[in-house]
């Protein structure tokens, strides 16, 4: 009897497939009211599932790679490198944004009147808040008072600060902490069982999402912003090529390497513009990439909050895009100026909802350029974030492999297997 071997498309296929339905029943679909209710509460439901894995993962394998490492000063040795890694690569990404936006002037083929408005009341809400609370509130809010309750509010910069405590008390009390290590190791690794689950239903979460953003906004409505988006699109595909390509290359491994390893989970974040629904898969993968466990566990997490490459890029684009609009000239000083708000904003408004859009909120004002003119550019805010979260999502996942081979902790054997395993799957396909 003859045997058919049956096809079956790969995670990033099914979730491209359902991002392209999505388009169609958003088009189908556009200000039906009970067609975008039913599709923003699936979405809401998928990521609300991501949302349940991550913290148990982020906790277990963050708590063992830090056990495992065992010493203070590599911790801080580690903690250093990593945080000065995600600062020089975000200010990059800022000038590029802001080199790019001075080259092709994107806001002076605006006629910023003709453009419909969006309610960004809840975002100014945030920025206020975010404004007034200020960095040193952002600092102190690191140190979680109570863990469970930063576990419960999903609160990250806490809980990553509580575990990697555990994991250093975990080490200190020697064989009775093996009982620690062991459970938690379990629990990551049901966890992870629990991921590839979830993931199953990826293709209906993200089909779910784009086609709420296309039914509520409608294709017409980009057209008059449709160069902005090109040329943010177009900046962060430069920056993964050349600028993360350069960076590749210094620690001598290739940029298309890693994307080939990671394309599912770029894809994912990109459809979900969620960078969460990446996480989970994103320390599996970087852990069969060769890193080791206790660099992916701190770096990835931590990566979240401080290395957000593509939030950079478009914050400083659109920054200079709205001044352009409204036919602000800014000097060299006042982009200087800029530059240095962004970098501290960016970094102290990470956490909050919204975080992009927010730090815009709260930047703007100082070039010169009216609030109302972000209510212009809210409705595509969906589009664009798809874009910056993919590049927030490889940006990470770099900065993994670049810290693990800086601190000799990158199995070159186990990258080679992974990646031939990889090619092998893809041609078996």
């Amino acid at each position: 009897m003859k045997r058919y071997r049956a096809y079956r498309l790969t995670l990033g296929w099914q979730i491209l497939i359902g991002l392209v339905l999505g388009i169609i029943l958003g088009v189908i679909f556009y200000q039906n009211k009970t067609a975008i209710t039913a599709m923003q509460n699936i979405g809401t439901m998928f990521i609300s599932l991501i949302q349940m894995i991550v913290l148990p993962i982020v906790v277990s394998c963050l708590t063992v790679g830090i056990a495992n490492m065992g010493d203070i000063k590599k911790l801080g040795r580690v903690g250093g490198k990593t945080l000065i890694y995600f600062e020089v690569m975000s200010t990059i990404a800022i000038i590029l944004g802001m080199i790019v936006a001075n080259v092709f002037k994107p806001g002076d083929f605006i006629n910023i009147h003709a453009l419909h408005s969006q309610d960004i009341s809840a975002y100014v809400q945030t920025a206020k808040h975010a404004s007034d609370s200020g960095i040193w509130s952002t600092i102190m809010g690191i140190i979680p008072i109570n863990f469970f309750n930063s576990l419960s509010t999903g609160d990250m910069m806490p809980v990553i600060f509580f575990s990697v405590f555990f994991g250093l008390g975990t080490a200190a009390i020697g064989k009775q902490g093996k009982v620690i290590i062991d459970l938690l190791d379990a629990i990551s690794q049901v966890m992870f069982r629990v991921t590839n689950w979830v993931m199953h239903v990826a293709p209906i979460g993200v089909c779910a999402l784009i086609g709420v953003t296309v039914a509520q906004l409608g294709l017409s409505a980009l057209a008059p912003l449709g160069y902005f988006i090109l040329l943010a699109y177009a900046t962060m595909a430069l920056f993964i090529v050349v600028f993360m390509g350069i960076v590749a290359r210094i620690f001598k491994f290739s940029i298309f390497d890693l994307l080939r390893v990671i394309k599912d989970e770029a894809v994912l974040a990109f459809s979900t513009a969620s960078s969460e629904a990446a996480l989970p898969k994103m320390i599996d993968k970087m852990d069969k990439y060769g890193v080791s466990k206790g660099i992916v566990s701190f770096v990835i997490p931590t990566g979240y909050t401080f290395n957000l490459d593509g939030s950079a890029i478009y914050q400083s684009l659109a920054a200079l895009f709205l001044a352009q609009a409204y036919h602000i000239h800014l000097s060299l000083g006042q982009q200087l100026t800029l530059l240095v708000v962004l970098m501290i904003t960016s970094k102290g408004m990470a956490g909050v909802p919204g975080a992009s859009f927010v730090v815009l909120l709260a930047t703007v004002s100082t070039i010169g350029v009216p609030m109302a003119g972000l209510t212009f550019i809210a409705g595509i805010d969906r589009l664009v974030d798809m874009g910056r979260t993919a590049v927030n999502v490889v940006g990470n996942s770099l900065a993994t492999v670049v810290i693990g081979k800086s601190e000799n902790e990158f199995d070159e054997e186990k990258s080679e297997a992974y990646l031939k395993k990889i090619k092998a799957d893809k041609a078996k396909a």
